[in-house]
C-alpha cells in the first residue's frame, strides 16, 4: 500500500507541474522557451529559499525529474561547490551537479538523431 501511495504523490505534483505549465500555454503569450526558463527559475528560487527540497523528499520523481527540479539540482549544486569552493564554486557548481543528466539527453538525444529521420511537414 506504501508504493500506491508514493505514486499517488508523484503523479500529483508531476501532474501539477504539468497543469500549470499547459495553463501558461493556453492562457499567455509566452513561448514554450520562456516558460521552460520560468520553471527552471522557479525551481532555484524555491530551493534558494529552501521550499523545494522538502517537496521533492515527499513527492519524489514528481517533484525531482520536472525542469523545476532541474533548477532545484543547479541550486544544490552551486551552494555545495561555493562551500567548499568559495566564490569560484558560484561558476561551477551547476555544471558539476547537472553534468550526468546533461551528458545523458545529449547522448540518448544523438542516439535517437542516429536512429529516425526527421519528416517535412505536408
Amino acid at each position: 500500500m506504501d508504493i500506491f501511495i508514493q505514486y499517488i504523490k508523484v503523479f500529483a505534483v508531476g501532474g501539477a507541474l504539468c497543469a500549470v505549465g499547459q495553463l501558461l500555454i493556453d492562457k499567455t503569450k509566452l513561448t514554450p522557451a520562456r516558460i521552460l526558463t520560468c520553471f527552471v527559475v522557479a525551481g532555484v528560487i524555491l530551493s534558494g529559499i529552501g521550499l523545494y527540497k522538502p517537496l521533492a523528499d515527499w513527492a519524489g520523481a514528481g517533484a525531482s525529474v520536472p525542469l523545476t527540479g532541474f533548477g532545484n539540482i543547479l541550486a544544490e549544486g552551486v551552494e555545495k561547490a561555493v562551500h567548499a569552493d568559495g566564490f569560484l564554486g558560484a561558476f561551477t557548481g551547476g555544471f558539476t551537479a547537472s553534468a550526468a543528466g546533461i551528458s545523458a539527453a545529449v547522448f540518448f538525444g544523438i542516439i535517437i538523431a542516429l536512429i529516425f529521420k526527421p519528416k517535412e511537414k505536408k
